[in-house]
């Protein structure tokens, strides 16, 4: 059985779905831009050179824009997917720490999102559904 996602309830559910996932994304973009020397010595911390730090706030921005309003939005759902699932790999994976371990489950249920947003599409309420993908 597959799922009609064109009805008002479904419309409605994914896109308050891409909102709250986009404004997860816009925020700590902004933030990474305007304390951008403090996330380049955080990502140093991990091993993880500085000047990738510009890819993740376009990724971050951009990617998050792209799901907030439905633009090519299976390619940026399995971005962020993918990007979700590096970052609990690379810098919350102390599995001693608590806090670490709840990050770690956070991006991957983030990235849970992102993998249902790839397979449903963006619904009706998006620019993927009036430009007829």
């Amino acid at each position: 059985m597959s799922a009609d996602f064109s009805s008002p309830v479904p419309a409605a559910g994914l896109a308050i779905g891409r909102l709250l996932l986009a404004a997860l994304f816009l925020l700590e973009g902004w933030s990474k831009l305007r304390g951008y020397d403090a996330a380049v010595a955080y990502m140093n911390r991990f091993g993880v050179p500085g000047a990738l730090l510009p890819a993740v706030i376009a990724l971050e921005l951009g990617g998050g824009l792209m799901i907030a309003v439905g633009w090519q939005t299976r390619l940026a759902a399995a971005a962020l997917a993918a990007f979700c699932i590096l970052t609990a790999v690379m810098f919350h994976g102390n599995v001693a720490d608590r806090s670490q371990i709840l990050h770690f489950e956070k991006d991957l249920a983030i990235a849970g999102g992102f993998l249902v947003l790839t397979v449903a599409g963006a619904g009706r309420w998006s620019v993927d559904h009036a430009a007829g993908r």
